[in-house]
């Protein structure tokens, strides 16, 4: 994980102490709110940072403008791996702060948050953003530096698994094409199979159309035949009626 800025607040001695007391006789609510900080500092140094989240917290309730406490609460998420919630928190310290240092380290820890979470374009812009107000940040200038080069790879990276995507489209197309062209030519296999069967099948029934007519003809003659017998037959028995009818009266 990558280094953060931290800040924090000691305890004074003498004179400093006297000033201290001095300096803030006129608000106890900053009084309180570095008490917790301080707390907050022992119990992140204990590695305690649930704990110190919450003394941090606890300090911001008591003044609301305190953008250290609002910072140092920040740093406990990120050391509990809750980067989104550390880079809102680095993000408002940031804002909070006047000093152009503090507003750098702001910046820089939000670059880090931002960088563990895989937002590498955003973590590049906050880099940048920090060495613009402390251009002598060497951990920044390594993380930036760090932050480019896996930009890179990842975009490589993307791009090599769009070509090949890409590629496997292509050949999914090939071989749909090459199986509608099998399909196609199929198809046009069993309409020659049944235009030949059609084909086959048209002389046989021709031929039994032709006997048919056949079998009409010789039907008819056989019937203008009987007739013809029977009008013979009629006209042999009649003029054996007349020859009888005259044997008679002669």
């Amino acid at each position: 994980m990558f280094n953060i800025l931290h800040i924090k607040y000691f305890k004074l001695s003498g004179s400093f102490l006297m000033f201290f007391l001095l300096w803030f006789s006129g608000s106890l609510f900053a009084q309180a709110d570095r008490k917790f900080i301080r707390q907050g500092n022992r119990e992140y140094e204990k590695e305690k940072y649930s704990e110190s989240e919450i003394s941090y917290r606890r300090a911001i309730d008591k003044n609301k403008s305190s953008g250290d406490a609002v910072f140092n609460s920040g740093d406990a998420l990120y050391r509990q791996k809750k980067f989104e919630d550390a880079g809102k928190q680095f993000i408002e310290s940031h804002r909070m702060n006047e000093d152009k240092e503090k507003k750098s380290a702001s910046l820089y820890n939000l670059g880090n948050s931002l960088l563990m979470a895989d937002k590498l374009k955003e973590s590049i812009e906050a880099y940048k953003n920090s060495l613009k107000l402390n251009p002598g940040n060497m951990e920044a200038k390594y993380n930036l530096a760090y932050a480019q080069d896996m930009l890179k790879k990842q975009e490589n990276q993307q791009q090599q698994q769009q070509q090949q995507q890409n590629k496997d489209n292509q050949d999914q197309k090939k071989d749909q094409d090459k199986q509608e062209d099998k399909n196609k030519d199929q198809n046009q296999q069993d309409q020659q199979q049944q235009d030949q069967q059609k084909q086959d099948e048209n002389p046989q029934q021709q031929q039994q159309q032709e006997m048919s007519k056949e079998d009409a003809e010789r039907l008819l003659n056989a019937i203008a035949n009987d007739e013809k017998n029977v009008q013979e037959k009629v006209k042999l028995a009649k003029a054996a009626k007349e020859r009888v009818k005259t044997l008679k009266n002669w």
